[in-house]
């Protein structure tokens, strides 16, 4: 999770909101890693889960990821839980819940084809003080 701040931390750096991620392979090698980049990356897609997957599936030369777990700062959300899925995460393990768009309950569902476990409020107070506080910045600058 560490790892997935100092990705946190590069999208505060440029203006995004900090969310970041990591994969990391059943044997603890970190397989890719992303951060936040819709603005620049002009990419409602262009979230941490996603760009992690996609970093993670390039190395593995596989669209499937079995064994991998996800790190991420914050509760995915609809989109990104639907990639890990189609991955075959093994685990998603997040830091801060996401009250108005986290989706990590749609894991339960039985309309997937895939289960994934899910490990919740790791390194949760500072995760989420990362996002209070970019947002408490943004708010003083509007």
């Amino acid at each position: 999770m560490r790892r997935a701040l100092d990705e946190a931390e590069r999208a505060r750096s440029r203006g995004e909101v900090p969310v970041g991620a990591v994969v990391v392979a059943a044997d603890n090698t970190l397989m890719g890693a992303g951060h936040n980049a819709p603005i620049t990356e002009c990419d409602p897609t262009s979230h941490a889960e996603i760009a992690a997957l996609r970093a993670a599936c390039k190395a593995a030369s596989n669209y499937r990821l079995p064994g991998a777990t996800l790190y991420v700062t914050i509760e995915p959300c609809t989109m990104c839980v639907g990639a890990m899925v189609h991955a075959r995460v093994e685990r998603l393990v997040f830091g801060a819940a996401e009250p108005k768009a986290g989706a990590s309950a749609l894991l339960d569902s039985a309309a997937f084809n895939w289960r994934i476990t899910v490990t919740s409020g790791v390194l949760a107070a500072e995760c989420g003080q990362l996002l209070a506080g970019f947002f408490e910045e943004k708010r003083k600058h509007a």
